[in-house]
């Protein structure tokens, strides 16, 4: 009976993939004065106890009461309340509701619940609902201690520290000849007419028919200097990194082709923008959002640290060897990189 239960409770969960919308918040379809639902407020807060126990629809043995709506409002997002407010989408979520329960009842007689995929699926939606129970008793962002996301910030500045970027934009050849005539012109052309070099000389211009600014032809997108990991654009050739690093003013071009993969590209500064560090107030919220995903991090790993303790886990590292995973439709190097 545990298992039917929980079967049951997982199929709502996964049924749809909105967790918190399905299980409880379908389970209306009371009118507005049964349940005054303030959407900044938990609705459970203005049931009684005999209103919490009101049936508001039964399905087979088991009921759908006032109380199951008005806890599952309490773990939803003010905002996703106010969805709810309608009673015409309200009674649309109960029809849904209903809908899962029959098939979780139907899936439960032809012992579905069994087949081990299935199991594996309630085990992780059981899972995922025990970790949000877990992250709710965390503080919010909000209600972080103002020392510690100081202590925060004066501890790692350099994460705030964004270094200079450049947009590159480049003229693609094969030929070292064509390369060094058009160098000449590409460093007298301004904006409109760097494009039009691009469309007419490069083997990267963009394909016909393709509507692309002509001043934005032969972009190959922002890069950092050499050695910088952020933003560091690992598409662009390390050669061409260099060199557009080196110009000193946007517009201009770099003085000679740059050889890099078989290559040769005349490169041309599009664009830069000034390496600068996020102050405190700009970097606050984003650190207050990181302290509490570590949080709940360690909250996690404690408490399966306890559940550990508390039912030993053992394993069979020698059976774990033996097992075998093929891939016969595999080449012999996607088989080496899957084992990796």
């Amino acid at each position: 009976m545990l298992r039917r239960a929980a079967y049951r409770l997982a199929l709502l969960l996964v049924g749809t993939g909105a967790l918190s919308v399905l299980w409880g918040c379908s389970r209306c379809s009371g009118k507005s004065e049964d349940l005054p639902i303030d959407a900044g407020s938990p609705a459970a807060l203005s049931l009684s106890p005999e209103k919490a126990k009101q049936v508001l629809a039964t399905v087979g043995s088991a009921t759908i009461t006032l109380g199951d709506f008005a806890a599952s409002l309490e773990r939803m997002d003010r905002y996703e309340r106010l969805r709810y407010q309608s009673e015409e989408r309200r009674k649309r979520l109960l029809d849904e509701i209903v809908s899962l329960d029959l098939l979780a009842d139907e899936a439960v007689k032809r012992k579905l619940e069994k087949d081990p995929r299935v199991q594996l699926q309630l085990d992780e939606a059981l899972r995922d609902e025990l970790l949000r129970d877990l992250r709710r008793k965390i503080p919010g962002p909000d209600r972080l201690p103002a020392p510690e996301v100081h202590a925060y910030y004066d501890a790692h500045r350099e994460e705030f520290s964004e270094p200079e970027r450049r947009r590159v934009s480049a003229i693609v050849l094969s030929s070292e000849a064509e390369a060094r005539g058009l160098v000449s012109s590409a460093r007298q052309a301004d904006a409109a007419a760097w494009g039009e070099l691009v469309l007419k000389h490069s083997i990267l211009r963009p394909p016909p028919g393709e509507q692309t600014p002509v001043e934005l032809a032969g972009d190959l997108g922002i890069v950092s200097a050499p050695g910088q990991a952020t933003g560091a654009g690992p598409d662009v050739p390390e050669p061409v990194v260099r060199a557009v690093f080196a110009i000193g003013k946007v517009g201009e071009v770099y003085g000679e082709p740059v050889h890099a993969k078989g290559r040769i590209y005349i490169v041309r500064l599009a664009g830069r923008t000034a390496a600068r560090t996020r102050t405190f107030e700009e970097a606050e919220r984003s650190i207050r959002v990181r302290l509490v995903e570590r949080r709940m991090d360690a909250a996690e790993r404690q408490l399966i640290e306890q559940l550990k303790e508390r039912y030993p886990v053992t394993i069979d590292q020698a059976k774990l060897a033996k097992i075998k995973v093929e891939a016969p439709d595999a080449s012999p190097n996607l088989r080496q990189d899957l084992q990796r």
